[in-house]
Order: C-alpha cells, then structure tokens, then sequence
C-alpha cells in the first residue's frame, strides 16, 4: 500500500503585501514539515536510483530535485530570520511575502536557460520538487514509503538464516520452527511485492524472529555448557579412579604399619557407571563426582594422619638423641634406656602410635640439660660473685 507524502503547503498572501501573523506561522509549520519528508524521500529515491542497473538514467533528476529542495530550505530559513520569533513587523512580514513569491536567486526552471525570467519563487520550487519526485517514483518504480518494508523484511530473513545456521551447527533447538517463520516471511514477502498492507504480520514476524534467535542463542549456551559439564565429569572421573588406586595403597600400608589403623572403605567411583549425556542426569552426576572427591579427602586424612605422625615421633627422636649427645646426657643409663624403649615402640611394625608419642615425650624430657650443669662457671650456691 502506498503512502501519501504532504503536500506542498499552500502559501499565503501574494507578492508585496504584508502577510497576516497567523497565516505566516501555520505557512512555516508546514513549510518544515514539508522539508523533513522531502528530504527523507529524496534520500531513498537516491539510494534506489544508484542500485538501479541504469543508475546514469536518474543522476540529472535526482540532483535537480534535490537543489530544489534546497533552495527552498535556504527561503524557509530567511523566512525564519524575518520572523524573528514572531517579532516580525508590517515591513518584516512584507518582506517575507517577496521571499515566497519573489523569484530565488540562482534557481532556474529545467531547460529554460539562465534568462532571469526562468527563475522560480519558493511556491513554485516547491511544486517542481513534488513533480520531479512523482516522475522519479514512477521511473524506478518505487514507493519510497515501503523502503522501511523492505528493510524490515530484509532484517528478519537476517535474523531467521542466523537462528537457522545456529541450529544447524549445534544440531538442537527448534529447526521446524524456524523453517515455518521462513515460510511466513516468503508470504508476507510476496503481499508486499503486491502491494498489501503487511504492517500487522510484519510486526508478528518481527516478534516471533527475535524470539527465534534468542531460543537458539540460549539453546547453543546450553548445548556449550553441557559439553563443557560432561568434560569437567569426564575428567574429573578419570582423577577420582586414579586417586582411588593410590587411597587403596595408603590404607593397605596404614593397615601393616600402625595398629589399630582406621577402618575406612575407600570410595568405589566406578560404581556411578558411565557420565550421562542428559542435562539434568549430568547434573546430578557432578553432584555424586564431588560427594566422592569429599569422601576421598576423608579417607586420606584419617589413613594419612598416623602416618605422619610416626614419621614425625621419628624425626623427633632423632633430634632428642642428638641433643643429648651434645649436652652428655646420654651417658646417663636412664636416659639411654629411655631412648632404647622409644626406639623400639617407634620402629615397630606394626606401630602404637599413641604409645610411640608418649615415649617419645618422656625421652625429649630427659634428654635435656641437667639444670645446674647450665649455671655459669663461677657462680656457686647461695653465693654472689
């Protein structure tokens, strides 16, 4: 359906009198609105005359319309500068009056020279700009008006091939969907190309375009996310078996060197079988994944623990026998037979640990310095220096 443009405002008073306020006021109001249209006009007959594939055929009109719109841009301004807010005397408004019907500096009428008598006034190159955009719309065949049409429909056949190619390369979402809305837009297409009114089923496309390409943007999130959950599993799997073999090993020698070692299962993750591929299944596979790992850090600890702490009655015996070495506490039969109990109690396999460390505390006790072997030499008891 083509929409008619404004028309070209009809000017008031004639040439030499002076115009009356409110005529002049309501002129340029139309006078303004007349330009933005125009020029709007003009710009998409432009581009449209450069996509023709005789795009020379136009050039000579398209600029001529558009130095008529310009001319009478440049009267519409002095008329505005005459007016002065609406300040504009008798004389002002007279001189506005000539600015309208006078002839325009420099503005001929097509094909008649540059004689002054071919100029035109600011009415007629109003009504020459209409006429030359009339003959260019018929020329190219075009209703500048369904430009918006055009690039509406070219927008969501965009945005439906997106969604289309989106869903194609992540195998999911709502293919059958997306065809349908492409099936729709090849209708309304067609309605346009015929000249029907396609406002309200444009706008239903526009909608249900945009819906379309999120629902296959979230379903790419989605597929990405799950890909990405089922390789955390899969890794994640892969180290809980391994840690698992290495548990087992710890616990078996926990059982052989400490006695009364904890008595806990390692944790079997083979038994949770394969990752799934379904999103919420994944879900609550990861979930079972670091129930696991949490149970693996348990057992550690608790197999771990009596361990290190051999080790460490070990170490600390070590340092208590070198201490008393130094100071000659050694040669002490207590002392010696206390390191001789809590070597034997620490070697041992399999070990009391809770014994080991009570030893071990007796023998560090004894093996430090006597107190009056660190007095000062000189210093006696009950005397001053």
């Amino acid at each position: 359906m083509v929409t008619s443009a404004p028309t070209a405002p009809t000017a008031p008073g004639r040439l030499g009198e002076a115009i009356p306020t409110e005529a002049l006021l309501s002129y340029q109001a139309d006078l303004g609105t007349w330009l933005a249209d125009r020029r709007t006009e003009l710009g998409r007959l432009d581009a449209a005359a450069q996509r023709a594939a005789n795009a020379q055929t136009f050039t000579g009109d398209v600029v001529l319309a558009m130095s008529m719109w310009q001319s009478v841009s440049t009267g519409a301004e002095q008329l505005r500068e005459l007016w002065d807010s609406g300040r504009a005397d008798a004389v002002a408004r007279e001189r506005m009056s000539r600015v309208i019907w006078g002839r325009l500096d420099g503005v001929q009428v097509p094909g008649g020279g540059t004689d002054p008598s071919s100029q035109v006034s600011l009415v007629e190159a109003t009504r020459l700009c209409d006429a030359l955009i009339s003959q260019l719309r018929v020329r190219l065949s075009f209703d500048p008006h369904q430009a918006d049409t055009v690039a509406r429909l070219r927008t969501i056949r965009a945005g439906l091939v997106r969604s289309g190619d989106l869903l194609l390369r992540e195998g999911e979402g709502d293919s059958a969907g997306v065809a349908e809305l492409v099936a729709r837009l090849d209708r309304v297409t067609a309605d346009a190309a015929r000249g029907a009114d396609v406002s309200g089923p444009l706008a239903e496309l526009e909608l249900a375009s945009a819906r379309a390409e999120r629902d296959s943007i979230v379903a790419a999130a989605r597929r990405h996310e799950r890909d990405r959950d089922a390789s955390r599993a899969e890794s994640l799997l892969e180290r809980l078996s391994a840690r698992s073999d290495v548990l087992a090993d710890l616990a078996a020698r926990c059982r052989r060197e400490v006695l009364r070692a904890p008595n806990l299962a390692v944790p079997d993750v083979s038994r949770l079988g394969d990752v799934p591929q379904d999103a919420q299944a994944l879900a609550a596979y990861l979930t079972r994944l670091e129930l696991v790992a949490r149970a693996m850090d348990a057992v550690e600890d608790a197999y771990s623990t009596p361990l290190r702490t051999r080790a460490s009655l070990r170490f600390r015996l070590s340092s208590a026998s070198t201490r008393a070495r130094e100071n000659g506490r050694d040669a002490s039969p207590t002392v010696r037979a206390g390191l001789a109990e809590a070597r034997e109690v620490v070697e041992l396999t399999p070990c009391d640990v809770e014994l080991a460390a009570d030893l071990v505390d007796i023998y560090e006790r004894l093996s430090q310095e006597l107190p009056h072997r660190s007095r000062p030499a000189g210093r006696a008891e009950g005397r001053t220096p």
